[in-house]
């Protein structure tokens, strides 16, 4: 199997928003992404006009993907049914396999028995689609509720998307978190985080960091999901802070940011890409 290695909108945060001067759009995202060696995959992540996008622009996002050599993915968040059949139909004009989505959504956090009424109503749908459902690993729902969930459904179309940095706000471990899940991964995003004092060392401020140089051991990850073997996606994503005057950086704030999300784009792609030689 393969494992493919892809980009998310996620990488593209302050790239994508109107705290730039000039925004990329999703057109140009996939275009970037498609110039750096080794990328093969992009996964277009909660971005909202994936909601109501109609057909032919869902044609032209895929013709293009197509055109690029990319793969692609997509997620959004929430179980309710309506939602989910939603998503499926993106993910079929996209051409996509895999929707990553997330337990809850906004104020409707579904208790674990509501959850797994919705998944086994929509699941049939995604299982004749040859589509992969994967919930993802966040502080809003203990990881071992999640898995007990996909677990006793059962379905080879549910599976887990992995991101051990979630969990660290509920006083989760990583490496708990990797083992609980490693059986159900269908998806890895890839990022690294850490902790720093705040201001006045009144508590800390967990953030992204440059991947290797934070508290995530990315080999060991690699080691229990075994992603190569069983074709699970690595879709990098940052949590890249606003890189202002309050960080001690000097210059303009939009320029410097962007800057620093591109250099991390290289970076951790570059990572990634030495730990497969």
């Amino acid at each position: 199997m393969t494992s493919l290695l892809g980009l998310s909108t996620y990488a593209y945060t302050w790239r994508m928003s109107d705290r730039v001067p000039a925004p990329m759009t999703l057109d140009d995202v996939l275009h970037n992404a498609a110039a750096h060696d080794g990328v093969d995959l992009f996964q277009i992540c909660d971005h909202a006009p994936l909601d109501t996008a109609s057909d032919e622009r869902l044609a032209a996002v895929r013709a293009l993907a197509d055109k690029l050599g990319l793969t692609l993915e997509v997620g959004t968040r929430g179980t309710h049914p309506d939602h989910l059949a939603r998503y499926l139909h993106v993910a079929e004009r996209l051409g996509a396999t895999l929707v990553r989505s997330m337990w809850s959504a906004g104020d409707d956090l579904p208790d674990p028995a509501e959850t797994e009424r919705r998944l086994r109503a929509v699941l049939p749908a995604y299982e004749a689609a040859g589509v992969t459902l994967a919930l993802e690993t966040y502080e809003v729902v203990a990881t071992t509720d999640l898995v007990d969930v996909v677990a006793r459904i059962g379905s080879p179309a549910l599976g887990i998307c992995l991101d051990p940095a979630n969990t660290v706000a509920r006083l989760e471990h990583p490496a708990d978190v990797v083992a609980l899940t490693a059986p159900w991964v269908r998806n890895w995003h890839v990022k690294d985080s850490g902790f720093t004092r705040s201001p006045g060392w009144v508590g800390f401020q967990y953030t992204g960091v440059p991947i290797g140089t934070g508290v995530l051991d990315h080999d060991a990850v690699r080691t229990a999901i075994d992603p190569d073997r069983r074709g699970i996606n690595r879709v990098i994503e940052f949590w890249l802070p606003w890189q202002d005057a309050s960080l001690g950086f000097d210059g303009d704030p939009a320029q410097t940011t962007t800057r620093t999300e591109a250099a991390w784009t290289e970076q951790t792609i570059e990572y990634l890409r030495s730990k497969e030689s």
